[in-house]
């Protein structure tokens, strides 16, 4: 019975810390994360020094327009606080993937972020990049209410262009 308990606890606890688990992806996985789950980055390059950094966020997203769009990416700490967002002021239709450049992004070289995309109708996208300046990054995907209500703070696009 003792045993019984034991095992029956130990499922229970291990269920529970996999829950908010964030795993990485192998390349051949990366396509098959962007269908259906709205904007992802792709891709992260940083220019500039520590506490003024530049990040280039490549984003693949469903755009059609502005009924659907990627609104923003935005850059973050492990533990889901908000250091940056670059709002997009328009949808990409015909620009997929695309890259827009942000910042000043005031960490250092090996602290490491999390870079995620947003989209206007479907939220965050799961596919999201980890590093640090210094490290590089790489494809991770983040479970889907990570950090979820970060979509209510400032700043928020107001509108979309086109």
């Amino acid at each position: 019975m003792r045993h019984l308990l034991v095992l029956l606890l130990s499922g229970l606890l291990l269920s529970c810390a996999q829950k908010n688990q964030i795993q990485e992806t192998k390349p051949e996985e990366e396509e098959e994360m962007v269908a259906g789950n709205g904007a992802a980055v792709i891709e992260v390059e940083v220019q500039g020094n520590a506490q003024a950094y530049t990040f280039l966020a490549r984003v693949e997203s469903p755009d059609t327009g502005c009924d659907q769009y990627a609104d923003w990416w935005e850059v973050l700490t492990l533990d889901g606080a908000l250091l940056y967002r670059r709002v997009l002021l328009h949808s990409h239709v015909n620009e997929q993937p695309f890259t827009r450049s942000g910042g000043p992004v005031a960490i250092d070289s090996d602290q490491e972020v999390y870079v995620r995309a947003h989209m206007n109708n479907k939220g965050y996208g799961i596919k999201a990049m980890k590093g640090s300046p210094a490290a590089g990054f790489k494809t991770v995907e983040l479970a889907a209410d990570f950090a979820k209500d970060l979509d209510k703070v400032e700043p928020l696009p107001k509108d979309c262009d086109f």
